[in-house]
């Protein structure tokens, strides 16, 4: 077990205080390292929509993050990455007014955006090879390669769920027809669960029998047929062949709002209730994929959670779910858009340290929320560091499924493929798309996985990213500098560098010892394991 030396305790005591209740209570002052001291201002229409709000509420914004927060923030944000210690200082150092805009941009065109979101739409998705989804490796690469493709071309909204409710063909060449593979219920009425909550955001089986009953049968005629080749399956429309019992399929359809039709004999039905979902005029299709951003970038949506969109579920604040409906709308189902008017917002940029006591603050988002990292998340950061890689397995191995040496956990792709830490840190199963399957809460085990397991002692011992770091040479106040531009994207505070400085001239140097507790100890801090 791991026996702390002196400076990590004192350390440790220095960089949890960002939960500390006491630091939440000061008053007006910028909080270091945490505020930049600059007041909320209005910055875009987000801005103007919530700050009327917190007026008529009695809430007081928090103030603007630090540069040193923000570069961080917006790294795990947008690519699920932390910036380099050479990022985050150059991000830093720079004194242009607009380097908070020009970094988003960098971000959003960065290939990693495509690799985070991916590993985030596959969990909405249910991209999984074995049980219960039952996809299997090959239709996993195919599924896996075309979402990425659509999210690094930045593929129109409406198109995306086009293709994936209309497609034909292979599951192993035609990625998107794995849709409706993708759920443990292939029946009508599991595939019309299934299609309510990935892209109207609410939990069909709650419904009246027969609203589920009148959407399933826009999707009675769909045929799996298998092939000659391993567990290869064609999915197309085949009004004929479409149900075992040979029984002809429902000659009309309900649409979710009411609207009966009768569905045409020579159009597919899927096309028919496609058309009708991505409208501009639909009630729920831009509302869900906005509500959903939203919640991905702030914790929590402005209905929440965010896949149970129901009439006595309302929004905290209609006018800014319209408003972004209306901007994706406007922009051609831009989703880009969306996020770009989402983090250019000071409202996003706010500060994780509140300025009011009113009880619902975070229901109305006056500070930055404050959420562990995903399990692939924090196990990529800590290899960063580290220089290290993880070693990943599938409980049920198949052909094909094969995890190069070093590969970042986001990019797992098949949530059968996973480890230890994955499953100890709440990565999701993929069973069913809701969101509720990530696990962010912070539990004892993985406290003491962190602070006492060998397996992150090798890490932080053994790793190559950290050589330049232990080595005898070199100024220490640079190199803990640099350290903790490192681990936490910001500059130490004079207060943490007289606590290294007063041990490393007790011991007349820091020592290798006081510099693997150094790092563990940031490394266990909730700075380092939440996003602020």
């Amino acid at each position: 077990m791991k026996t702390f030396q002196p400076l990590v305790l004192r350390i440790l005591s220095v960089t949890l205080l960002l939960l500390v209740p006491a630091l939440l209570a000061r008053g007006e002052e910028a909080i270091e390292p945490f505020d930049s001291g600059q007041p909320f201002t209005v910055n875009n229409r987000i801005d103007e929509i919530l700050a009327k709000k917190w007026k008529s509420l009695g809430i007081q914004p928090a103030q603007i993050c630090s540069d040193g927060v923000f570069v961080r923030r917006v790294y795990l944000d947008v690519i699920g990455t932390l910036p380099t210690a050479e990022e985050a200082q150059r991000f830093i150092d720079d004194t242009s007014r607009n380097k908070r805009q020009r970094l988003i941009e960098e971000l959003l065109d960065r290939p990693e955006y495509a690799d985070y979101w991916t590993m985030r739409w596959g969990d909405i998705l249910r991209i999984k090879a074995e049980f219960p989804i039952n996809l299997w490796p090959n239709a996993v690469q195919a599924y896996n390669r075309w979402l990425w493709s659509a999210l690094a071309t930045n593929k129109p909204y409406d198109q995306f769920a086009m293709e994936l409710l209309t497609s034909s063909g292979s599951n192993f060449r035609v990625g998107a027809v794995n849709f409706y593979r993708a759920t443990q219920d292939r029946s009508p009425k599991g595939i019309a669960q299934a299609v309510a909550l990935t892209f109207m955001g609410e939990r069909a089986e709650k419904w009246p029998p027969e609203r589920l009953e009148g959407m399933a049968a826009f999707f009675s005629q769909i045929s799996f047929k298998p092939t000659l080749e391993w567990k290869e399956e064609i999915v197309t429309w085949d009004p004929f062949h479409a149900t075992e019992s040979g029984d002809p399929p429902p000659q009309e359809a309900v649409f979710p709002d009411g609207v009966k039709i009768k569905l045409p004999a020579d159009r597919d039905p899927r096309k028919v209730f496609a058309e009708w979902l991505v409208s501009p005029k639909n009630p729920w299709f831009a509302k869900n994929i906005v509500n959903r951003i939203w919640y991905w970038l702030f914790g929590r949506g402005i209905i929440h959670e965010p896949d149970d969109i129901r009439t006595d579920n309302p929004p905290v604040v209609p006018e800014l779910l319209s408003y972004l409906e209306s901007e994706l709308v406007q922009s051609k189902w831009d989703l880009k858009h969306i996020y770009r008017l989402i983090l250019n917002s000071n409202t996003y940029q706010l500060s994780c340290v509140p300025r009011s006591q009113h009880p619902e603050r975070d229901t109305y988002f006056a500070c930055y929320p404050l959420r562990r990292l995903e399990a692939e998340v924090l196990i990529d950061a800590i290899c960063q560091i580290t220089g290290t890689s993880e070693d990943y397995w599938s409980m049920v191995p198949e052909p094909y499924t094969v995890v190069p040496q070093g590969e970042r956990a986001v990019r797992l792709g098949d949530a059968s493929i996973t480890s230890a830490f994955l499953e100890m840190f709440g990565r999701p199963p993929r069973d069913n798309g809701l969101e509720s399957e990530r696990n962010n809460r912070i539990t004892a085990g993985q406290r003491l996985h962190l602070l006492n397991s060998s397996h992150i002692a090798r890490k932080i011992e053994d790793g190559r990213g950290l050589e330049w770091f232990f080595a005898s040479s070199g100024n220490p106040r640079a190199k803990v500098t640099r350290l903790y531009l490192t681990v936490l994207s910001r500059y130490p505070t004079e207060k943490e560098l007289a606590v290294i400085a007063e041990t490393a001239k007790a011991q007349r140097s820091l020592s290798r010892q006081a510099g693997v507790d150094l790092v563990w100890a940031l490394i266990n801090s909730s700075e380092f394991l939440y996003r602020h």
